[in-house]
């Protein structure tokens, strides 16, 4: 297991590298150490304005990462290629062009460079997350009908998680990869333990789908009253 001294020397070497590498004009801290809220389970995440050839710096950081730092793994998610070390440390790291690179949320300190000034990421839309529920309940109800237990407890599940992102959205923290959910209320999380699916036994599947149905509703009745009128009817008659 890493420690935050060795994430902290291996975060110094990878940033004096990005200032060594003419081809990088600009770094900055992303993810909870740009705002001091880093604990012993962070990641490092580091976001770099590259002003070459983009391809070919980024095969050239990824050739360090296994060489230098003895990585095992990588995955790219969007501009990020995210590294795994045999310490289980995490190191993300965003290959931004010159263009691109700057603030998009609040998790962003600069480090060198001149960053630009971008739109910032919009948290997403209630009545998506609505559509995206409804859409899970769906699915959850045909798996049950054709006892396909493992998938109708992912989709149980789904509802759930996008239920809970709405009320995230409410209370004003991340509503997205379930962030914000240890920050909502007491109160408001206790009703979602009883939709936890705790076995693939078809009555605990409909019990917990019954369960989620009613929490999907009251929370739409917080977005639109008027949608939570329409969509009360056919989502209750999923799990009758």
């Amino acid at each position: 297991m890493f420690t935050p001294d060795s994430r902290s020397r291996l975060r110094d070497s990878l940033i004096a590298s990005a200032r060594s590498d003419d081809r990088i004009s600009g770094a900055a801290l992303t993810g909870s150490a740009s705002v001091g809220r880093e604990d012993q389970w962070s990641d490092i995440d580091l976001a770099l304005a590259v002003a070459a050839d983009r391809d070919q710096v980024l095969a050239d950081w990824t050739d360090r990462m296994y060489r230098d730092h003895g990585a095992v793994h990588h995955l790219d998610l969007g501009v990020f290629r995210v590294f795994l070390l045999p310490d289980t440390l995490q190191v993300d790291i965003a290959f931004w062009p010159e263009s691109e690179f700057g603030p998009t949320g609040p998790t962003f300190r600069t480090l060198f460079g001149n960053p630009n000034e971008l739109p910032q990421v919009s948290p997403p839309a209630a009545e998506h997350l609505v559509g995206m529920a409804w859409l899970y309940a769906l699915h959850a109800r045909s798996s049950i009908a054709r006892g396909r237990v493992w998938q109708a407890e992912y989709m149980i599940s789904g509802v759930r998680d996008e239920v809970l992102a709405l009320a995230c959205l409410r209370h004003g923290v991340r509503a997205v990869q379930g962030r914000g959910m240890d920050d909502l209320p007491a109160e408001i999380v206790a009703p979602f333990a009883d939709a936890l699916v705790r076995s693939v036994d078809p009555a605990e599947l409909r019990r917990a789908f019954g369960v989620v149905v009613e929490l999907l509703i009251a929370e739409a009745g917080r977005v639109d009253v008027s949608l939570a009128a329409r969509l009360s009817e056919p989502l209750r008659e999923l799990v009758s």
